[in-house]
């Protein structure tokens, strides 16, 4: 049995991912505010374009190696899925407070969860599906569903929290195939490709160098992000960190009051305990299953008898979320890799 890795290495992979949440939702923040600027393509646009020269730099040595894929149409379809949440969210993020957004994104982790039945055949106990539901009545109190610009951009969000936990299952079965650098490769240079149809027909004129320099800073901003996210996985194990991912909403809460003003009310803030409530406990149901079946063994037996899947909720969901920084732990992360980020 591999022994736990001291509390001093635990404590650095919490660092990290603190760190690399901050940095997430200082992407974000960017890209509300350069929608004051720019439209909503250009700024995905950015996004992977400048992550795409970034990863290209950082590999050029070993390019060739890292850009042979076993699956090629998983890769393509998860940089798709990935593009659109992507797309979504950042409209979305033009109409709500950045709080909010991140809130409803919680979703994805328990999405993750319900998606795993039909698309990966697992099971699921009534235990999960509560805190499944209850998240989703989570989601219900941050919307507030009615009529109106902002509900209409909640939905948008929600819909990006959909595609977002099937652009994780995505990952997962890639995960199978590829490693990490070949997944980050593929996410920059496809977002890029798939991002470069779409941004022709909604360019304008870009003058101002501040403007230009804040879209390259969109790419600093994830590469950063992702190697710290890497560093968080290779310093502790998923389920030390993952609930740490939640930090997010803190982040979000002091960004979104310092550059927008942005004060969650008591319908937001009630609405994220409830759903970050629901998946720390579907995280909780996650590790009793995990130990069970670490204590029952997986033999014959095991096998025979339908059970629980544990791999399917925040702990994997956190772990996949931005890449897949397990895939390849020996590896030294890239510097100045573009990461696939749950956005």
């Amino acid at each position: 049995m591999t022994p736990p890795p001291p509390a001093d290495r635990i404590g650095h992979g919490i660092l990290w991912m603190l760190m690399a949440t901050a940095l997430f939702v200082s992407l974000d923040t960017l890209a509300k505010y350069l929608q004051d600027h720019i439209t909503v393509a250009q700024v995905v646009w950015a996004r992977y374009a400048f992550h795409a020269v970034l990863i290209a730099a950082f590999l050029a040595p070993r390019l060739r190696t890292v850009a042979r894929t076993a699956v090629p149409g998983l890769q393509f379809l998860r940089s798709l899925a990935l593009v659109c949440v992507t797309g979504l969210f950042f409209t979305g993020l033009g109409f709500v407070p950045l709080v909010d957004a991140s809130a409803i994104m919680f979703l994805t982790p328990l999405l993750v969860t319900a998606l795993s039945v039909p698309i990966l055949k697992e099971r699921v106990g009534p235990r999960r599906w509560a805190g499944v539901a209850f998240g989703f009545v989570g989601a219900l109190i941050v919307i507030r569903p009615g009529m109106g610009m902002v509900q209409t951009a909640a939905l948008v969000l929600l819909a990006a929290a959909f595609i977002n936990a099937s652009f994780h299952l995505l990952t997962r079965m890639v995960g199978r195939h590829d490693s990490s650098l070949t997944t980050l490769f593929y996410t920059a240079v496809l977002g890029a490709v798939l991002s470069s149809t779409v941004v022709p027909f909604f360019w304008t004129p870009v003058s101002d160098p501040a403007v230009w320099g804040l879209m390259a800073l969109l790419g600093v901003f994830g590469a950063a992000s992702q190697f710290a996210l890497i560093k968080a996985f290779q310093a502790a194990p998923p389920s030390a960190i993952a609930p740490f991912n939640y930090s997010t909403i803190v982040w979000a809460t002091v960004l979104g009051l310092l550059v927008f003003g942005e004060l969650p009310d008591l319908p937001t803030v009630v609405g994220a305990a409830v759903i970050i409530g629901s998946g720390l406990y579907v995280f909780h149901r996650e590790r009793v299953v995990a130990t069970g079946d670490a204590a029952a063994g997986l033999g014959t037996a095991a096998a025979a008898a339908p059970r629980e899947a544990p791999a399917t909720g925040p702990v994997a969901a956190a772990a996949d979320a931005r890449a897949q920084p397990t895939a390849e732990p020996s590896a030294e992360p890239p510097a100045r890799s573009a990461p696939e980020e749950n956005r």
